[in-house]
């Protein structure tokens, strides 16, 4: 597994043990004019959930892949944080702000992996 592999499945199990849901890979490498190579976007039931699941990302990514983010943004109200990993974002979205920005259509022409959810 290369280190896109890993950062991908890391995040997921990330968000996975905070109980997030409805998580997509978005892969935009073949996208001319994209910023990323990939979008993780997922979503979790409140501001706590959102900041708790960003936070466990940063934690995990930092503890077993050695990788810390180049920036994030969204902790203040906790309703959209972003995590910038360089080639990719990283998106946790409460549902009414998820389904407002509509970022897989935005981007329907990347080829998108839906995770099942745990539960």
């Amino acid at each position: 597994m290369d280190i896109q592999e890993q950062l991908i499945s890391t995040i997921v199990d990330s968000i996975q043990d905070k109980k997030g849901s409805k998580i997509i890979v978005a892969d935009l490498s073949d996208i001319e004019g994209a910023t990323v190579r990939n979008f993780i976007i997922c979503t979790a039931k409140s501001t706590t959930q959102v900041a708790a699941v960003a936070d466990n990302i940063r934690e995990k990514v930092r503890i077993d892949l050695g990788i810390k983010p180049y920036g994030y943004d969204g902790y203040k109200n906790a309703q959209w944080i972003v995590i910038d990993y360089g080639h990719m974002y990283v998106h946790v979205f409460l549902p009414e702000v998820r389904d407002f920005y509509k970022l897989e259509q935005l981007w329907s022409d990347a080829k998108i992996t839906e995770i099942p959810d745990l539960d």
